[in-house]
């Protein structure tokens, strides 16, 4: 009898470690798939932004896009990716009441050199931080990419990749120590909730854009001597389209990475999916939510607009405006967000162009001034819920002054260090190209190569 039960106290320890080794295996996969669909937002911004471009300019803006995603990876390995975990309970290294930060993990990370090895190097024990790593390398990239589309055609490069390296490796990353982090004390003390990063990435992307935008100023020709503005046509319009809904796609993948799926590496998430708080999360809310708000999205763009780039744009819009609650929302309460953020979209881009606001493709409104409205959104429509895992009672609860809180934060992390550099960079001429080579086509002056070798037509007055 004894014999018997030591062989099925055997079996079943061999069941749970054959279990356990599946659930980690599945969460690396599952991350490690999440990064390719991720990519994808980045051939999207690449194709968009292209499309959004003049003729003249079309390579220049491209090779913005290519420069923002190879400067951020190894600079969110050499100090971004310690941010996140040195910061989450303010600019000091104490350790949270999650106790999974603060200085124990940040020093061991060591910015990137010594100890990391053991997080993210070739001969870790698990395999899921290193994806876990890529994943969170790709939001930081995203926020570069958002940028990048509001000040095409007049920045200068080097300029712009300081400015990515800063939003991207720094400013996005204090948020979502802050917010989107179990220690995180915008989390803690004020039930600040944003699972999908509609404040803590494209909020901030958008405003830290704005406080560019600010002083680079507006393309030549983009405004008349009485303030009125002109409309500066991109290129290629079908190609914007496309790439505004590979932006889509990648969107799954940026959405899937924002669940913490069981595995070894985070045990302490549980042992069933989770938002990046510990709280419940299904891959079926994310099958819901998504489509419908990217219909909302474009039908309530459409309304207003009928313009297909609005339209696209909808879509993105509509995704960040329900971005913060897809764990919570019912799908017709996400249709609805959608369509108003959808309908808010148009209006709130041209209240910036009428104050003197050259935004090229509308990046501040679609990742700003909607990723805030989300946010907020939440704070109504998700009052109550619990912003924290923990037993009831015990945890911070979602609420309309929280998520205000939230928001403001978010903004001022965006737009403060956005302006803040961006000054320098222009008091050191290092911000714009000259007006000689603005009005020639920065592909004719900076890139050595033709987008068109045919020659840019005369006929196209966009293209001068």
């Amino acid at each position: 009898m004894e014999e018997q039960l030591a062989e099925l106290a055997a079996q079943v320890a061999a069941l749970q470690a054959g279990g356990g080794v599946t659930n980690t295996m599945f969460a690396e996969t599952y991350y490690f798939l999440s990064i390719p669909l991720m990519v994808l937002i980045h051939a999207g911004f690449l194709a968009y932004e292209m499309g959004a471009s003049r003729m003249k300019n079309v390579l220049s803006s491209g090779v913005k896009n290519l420069l923002a995603f190879a400067f951020i990876m190894p600079t969110f390995y050499f100090f971004g990716w310690w941010v996140y975990w040195a910061f989450p309970t303010g600019f000091t290294l104490s350790e949270g009441p999650a106790a999974i930060s603060g200085a124990g993990y940040a020093n061991a990370i060591a910015w990137g050199w010594g100890e990391s090895a053991q997080y993210m190097g070739p001969n870790i024990a698990d395999q899921a931080s290193g994806v876990f790593w890529a994943a969170f390398a790709m939001f930081a990239a995203t926020t570069a990419s958002i940028m990048s589309g509001a000040v095409i055609e007049r920045i200068q490069t080097v300029g712009f990749v300081i400015l990515a390296i800063v939003l991207g490796s720094f400013a996005w990353v204090v948020a979502a120590a802050w917010g989107w982090h179990a220690d995180g004390w915008l989390v803690t003390q004020w039930g600040v909730h944003d699972f999908g990063a509609a404040g803590l990435v494209h909020a901030v992307a958008g405003f830290f854009a704005l406080g560019v935008l600010i002083n680079l100023g507006p393309r030549i020709g983009k405004f008349n001597a009485d303030g009125s503005a002109n409309h500066i046509p991109g290129h290629n319009m079908p190609f914007t389209v496309v790439g505004l809904m590979m932006i889509i796609v990648g969107f799954f993948g940026f959405l899937m990475a924002c669940v913490i799926v069981p595995g070894e590496a985070w045990s302490w998430f549980g042992d069933k999916p989770s938002t990046i708080y510990g709280t419940p999360i299904t891959l079926s809310a994310l099958g819901f939510n998504i489509l419908m708000a990217v219909g909302g999205g474009i039908i309530g763009a459409w309304v207003v607009t009928r313009d297909p780039f609005w339209m696209m744009s909808g879509a993105l819009a509509g995704i960040i405006s329900v971005a913060s609650g897809l764990d919570l929302y019912y799908p017709a309460l996400t249709f609805i967000i959608a369509v108003s953020a959808g309908l808010l979209l148009k209006p709130a881009a041209d209240f910036l162009e009428n104050r003197g606001i050259d935004d090229a493709v509308g990046a501040v409104t679609v990742h700003g001034t909607i990723g805030l409205y989300g946010v907020v959104m939440l704070g109504i429509f998700g009052a109550g819920f619990p912003a924290l895992q923990g037993a009831a009672g015990e945890v911070p609860t979602i609420s309309l002054i929280g998520q205000i809180v939230g928001a403001v934060v978010f903004f001022l992390l965006g737009f403060v260090p956005g302006y803040v550099v961006s000054l320098l960079l222009k008091a050191m001429g290092m911000l714009r190209v000259p007006e000689g080579a603005e009005r020639a086509g920065l592909d004719t002056v900076k890139v050595p190569a033709q987008g068109y070798p045919e020659g840019i037509p005369a006929s196209n007055p966009a293209s001068r």
